[in-house]
């Protein structure tokens, strides 16, 4: 059972979000957060698994939120938008968020998004990647030419980034690679230093930036 804490300062929405999540037997909306300042308190109360988080909200907003739970330990989270805001985007991505869907997406994509990023897999609607991409790219934190990064790393951890930048969790990544899960996190650590990206988003990004991997047409 994956267990949503969602966060919206309308209430509407967080309605339509749990009536769509309440429909799969494997997901259950735990609690509600109507904007990022109790987010950290209410983890303790309902034990999250994963969190939506809106970004616009009064008062601490969802990239501040995001900050704050990836500082504390909190459960991955997944940023759900109707703005494609490139700073705001990298903003999230910078604080360690690991999926991004807009709201405007289907439930199929919102309900794929939410089990992805659950089990340890990061997600990016691909409406979304272009404006990361732009951003990361107008953003000062590469340091080196891409050549010079992905010379550094292995071939197995070329293998683990690609299959990462397909969303796939450490688990699938082993499975996919034959490899034992305790390895791929060995992999996905060096890999994370080689580039200087600070978790798996930014690591993504870095991927398809550089060309490792294509959007899915």
């Amino acid at each position: 059972m994956i267990r949503v804490l969602l966060v919206d300062d309308q209430p509407m929405v967080r309605a339509g979000l749990g009536l769509i999540l309440r429909t799969q037997p494997d997901i259950q909306v735990v609690g509600e957060c109507d904007d990022g300042t109790d987010v950290v308190h209410t983890l303790s109360q309902c034990s999250p698994d994963l969190v939506c988080m809106d970004v616009r909200m009064p008062g601490v907003d969802g990239v501040e939120a995001t900050r704050r739970l990836r500082a504390a330990a909190g459960p991955p989270v997944c940023i759900l938008t109707t703005f494609g805001d490139e700073e705001v985007l990298w903003s999230a991505v910078d604080a360690g968020a690991a999926g991004f869907e807009l709201k405007s997406a289907t439930p199929e994509n919102l309900i794929e998004a939410v089990r992805t990023v659950a089990s340890g897999g990061t997600w990016i609607d691909g409406t979304l990647l272009g404006p990361i991409l732009d951003s990361y790219r107008q953003s000062a934190r590469p340091t080196t030419h891409y050549e010079t990064r992905l010379d550094a790393l292995t071939e197995r951890e070329l293998d683990v980034l690609r299959l990462m930048a397909r969303g796939a969790s450490n688990r699938e990544i082993a499975e996919r690679l034959f490899l034992a899960e305790t390895t791929v996190k060995t992999h996905v650590g060096s890999l994370f230093n080689k580039l200087g990206a600070r978790d798996r988003a930014a690591a993504i990004v870095f991927a398809y930036d550089a060309g490792l991997v294509r959007p899915r047409g």
